[in-house]
């Protein structure tokens, strides 16, 4: 797989990587996550509308398997959300996940030198752990996935080396496309004065409240549609103009 990787156009290398784990595996849909430093997290592909909603999710609440897979640097299997050991490590993420008709999710991380940058995450409609031998494919479709995201140039303009040791262009790009969270989580930290795991937190907090993802309040904040209260106790926020 990875032979073939550099054969691929650059535009369509996360799309076609996400349908060729689908392809490989007993899963209903797959999404790469990178993550770019504690506050912001990018969904580099996704399979499926319901893909990139499940890790949109995940990144709004903080919570889930993905969250749990980068933490831990580990595999996360959570075979069956709708009860059992899974629904109860995650119960607020498990009840998500089942709305949106997901009951499995897997979680493998993707390494750098020993340091997690991203996620690599399936998902099937109907509860049941991987085999052993899907779970093979699943790590050497973690590879690969980490070979694309790490060394594949997503242009040209991409050619000069990373600023950072270990880290590709493609995180870069990632990061950019999620600029308005990070600029969310500057306003609210100043604010509200405080720490960016805090601002972000209630950036998270008043998105799950409002029903919505971090990305679609973070671009209110910044066009400042949506303001936080100073007061303590003072509750989640407000919209512009709201009563």
């Amino acid at each position: 797989m990875t032979a073939d990787l550099a054969r691929i156009d650059p535009g369509q290398m996360p799309e076609s990587l996400c349908r060729a784990c689908v392809g490989l595996l007993p899963v209903d849909g797959a999404s790469v996550s990178i993550a770019g430093g504690p506050s912001v997290r990018a969904t580099w592909c996704a399979s499926d509308r319901t893909a990139a909603r499940l890790a949109e999710t995940q990144y709004t609440l903080g919570d889930g398997p993905c969250q749990s897979a980068l933490d831990s640097a580990a595999v996360v299997l959570a075979g069956d959300l709708t009860r059992g050991p899974d629904a109860h490590r995650w119960p607020v993420f498990a009840a998500e996940a089942v709305s949106l008709g997901v009951e499995a999710v897997f979680s493998l991380p993707l390494g750098v030198d020993g340091t997690t940058v991203g996620t690599l995450d399936l998902y099937r409609d109907r509860p049941g752990g991987l085999s052993e031998s899907d779970l093979r494919i699943a790590l050497w479709t973690r590879d690969a996935v980490t070979f694309a995201v790490t060394n594949i140039q997503p242009g040209e303009e991409a050619a000069e080396p990373s600023a950072e040791e270990g880290v590709a262009p493609w995180m870069r790009a990632s990061e950019a496309d999620h600029g308005e969270a990070r600029q969310a989580v500057g306003m609210v930290m100043v604010q509200l004065d405080l720490s960016p795991e805090q601002a972000l937190d209630r950036i998270r907090a008043a998105a799950f409240a409002e029903g919505r993802t971090v990305g679609e309040l973070a671009h209110d904040i910044v066009l400042r549609r949506f303001g936080f209260g100073a007061e303590p106790g003072g509750g989640h926020g407000a919209r512009e103009g709201a009563p």
